[in-house]
């Protein structure tokens, strides 16, 4: 029996599933990854792919270099109420920004209307980060390779947001934000496609560059800032090189979902995962399990789909993938019903907006019970 299979075997024995768990000797394993990688620049966690309270503040406990939340929501910022965040969107929300004080969380903007609207909404001063696009230019800049975001890409049109900002009366700048989706968020190693992936890696390693000298032109633009954030997961090797960047944004790693399978840099450790049970079986080689169809956003494609891991040998029929309420899988020839399949989602905080709870384990036990944000009644989107 598989080595892993049979450690969660043990520490669910007697358990129904289906339930959501997180593996802690892995996501441990993952946070010094991190860090390593992270080369002495602190890591700020990204709540979105965390989902989770508990687990956020065990990170923020496990090492003084994770500093700091990044945010998805104004809604979920004010309900953390934490000392240090930055809001990861513009945010639309009129309401929430009426409830801002002047310890919330920076707001992130890249557009005068956007100072508009929270000018109009807020009644307190706020802080400010300005969002930069870090897509590669391609063609003279008439393509882009890299994730619709901000439309501020140059210094010039930094500035002149700077300068807006500083104009108005209850606004300050704080910082920078820039995300390198196409590097951070895109592995080199696309299954099954090699060449697909040289092409990969040569495109991130010239945009690594050419960020650089932008963001660093940026800065030099902008003046003295609190901050300097970029990064992500995926690229934390080269976003801490830059010597502009003071901090780092990271979150995904943690649990390691199977869109970081695919990266040639570095390795994690499966840490995020939910167990369905088998409740029939179509044939001797086909098992049934209850639910599953916990697919991810972005693209749709087969990498959003949820992965059976455990027992090994599973696979999603082609035809019907993950279902709402039943998924087929085969090579279940050792499978009977009531048994429990492990699967693996595409990515990461999402798992949480499916389940109440994380069972966390340890070696072969479970250790604690912890909700997730929906498990506290929430669910900010």
């Amino acid at each position: 029996m598989d080595a892993a299979y049979a450690r969660y075997e043990a520490a669910f024995e007697g358990r129904d599933a289906p339930f959501a768990f997180v593996d802690l000797d892995a996501m441990w394993a993952n946070a010094d990854e991190m860090l390593g990688r992270a080369a002495g620049k602190p890591i700020r966690v990204a709540t979105k792919s965390v989902r989770c309270r508990p687990l956020q503040e065990a990170i923020a406990r496990r090492d003084a270099r994770f500093r700091g939340l990044m945010t998805f929501t104004l809604a979920e910022s004010l309900w953390l109420y934490e000392p240090d965040m930055l809001l990861a969107y513009p945010t639309a929300d009129r309401e929430a920004l009426g409830r801002m004080t002047e310890n919330g969380p920076v707001l992130m903007v890249d557009s005068v209307d956007q100072l508009d609207l929270i000018e109009s909404a807020t009644k307190v001063p706020v802080r400010l980060c300005i969002e930069v696009d870090l897509s590669y230019p391609l063609a003279g800049g008439r393509v882009k390779i890299g994730v619709k975001r901000s439309p501020i890409r140059t210094p010039h049109e930094a500035l002149a947001l700077a300068q807006e900002i500083e104009g108005r009366r209850d606004m300050r700048l704080a910082g920078i934000m820039g995300y390198e989706a196409h590097i951070a968020g895109l592995g080199d190693r696309p299954p099954g496609k090699p060449l697909m992936g040289a092409v990969l890696k040569r495109m991130q390693r010239a945009s690594a560059a050419e960020i650089a000298e932008r963001r660093a032109a940026v800065v030099d633009a902008l003046g003295p800032l609190e901050f300097v954030n970029g990064g992500g997961t995926g690229s934390l090797q080269t976003t801490s090189r830059e010597d502009v960047v003071t901090e780092i944004t990271a979150g995904s790693g943690f649990y390691a979902p199977t869109l970081f399978d695919h990266y040639s840099a570095f390795e994690l450790t499966p840490a995020a995962m939910f167990a369905l049970p088998v409740v029939r079986k179509p044939s001797r080689k086909v098992a049934t399990v209850l639910g599953g169809g916990y697919l991810a956003s972005g693209s749709a494609d087969s990498l959003r789909l949820p992965t059976p891991y455990l027992p090994p040998g599973l696979k999603l029929d082609k035809n019907e993938g993950a279902g709402e309420v039943q998924t087929p899988l085969h090579g279940a020839g050792a499978l009977a019903v009531g048994d429990r399949v492990y699967f693996r989602h595409a990515k990461a905080g999402e798992l949480c907006e499916r389940f109440n709870t994380l069972l966390l384990v340890e070696g072969d036990r479970v250790v604690d019970e912890v909700p997730t944000y929906r498990g506290e009644g929430c669910s900010f989107l």
